[in-house]
């Protein structure tokens, strides 16, 4: 019976200690986070009787190996060209080249090992690997275009390039 008693003790202590549930996570700290669990945390979108949408944080059916407890800072969130507003997670945003010139850059890939594991995966999801196209950005340029996803950007040399147009240019 004691023992009983203490486990259950146990069990509500260990939450009361701070245990990170998505759930319980506000809407702007949802995105990128990671709970106790393991499971990536993702910000969901519903409509309320008004009419009006009310953001919630739910606990998602990705598991991360290496990483629990953990918040993404603000930092990384901006040097890899995200938003705390995300709801959901799409492999899509690998095709946009103003996104894999901020994940490529050193600020998130070198800094920002959760967002970069995460997009490792989708990218894997996809056939590919983030390495490869940060490597070569080109291959995600073909990648859209041969599923029919891009449409050809117009050919001007008046305008200045942006890091993005200096990298997808060349393609």
């Amino acid at each position: 019976m004691a023992l009983i008693i203490f486990l259950a003790f146990a069990l509500l202590l260990h939450g009361a200690l701070g245990e990170l549930i998505c759930e319980q996570l506000p809407a702007d700290l949802c995105a990128y986070s990671i709970a106790t669990s393991g499971q990536r945390c993702l910000l969901e979108n519903y409509e309320e009787k008004d009419g009006t949408f009310k953001y919630q944080c739910k606990t998602a059916e990705i598991f991360v190996d290496t990483v629990k407890e953990w918040i993404e800072s603000d930092e990384c969130v901006s040097s890899c060209g995200l938003h705390r507003e995300t709801v959901g997670v799409s492999s899509d945003t690998l095709l946009q080249p103003q996104f894999l010139a901020k994940l490529c850059s050193d600020e998130c890939y070198q800094a920002c090992p959760n967002i970069v594991d995460l997009y490792s995966n989708m990218a894997l999801g996809e056939g590919t690997y983030l390495s490869t196209l940060c490597a070569d950005p080109c291959l995600a340029k073909h990648q859209a275009r041969s599923n029919g996803d891009a449409a050809p950007a117009p050919a001007s040399s008046t305008v200045a390039q942006t890091p993005e147009a200096a990298i997808f240019g060349r393609c």
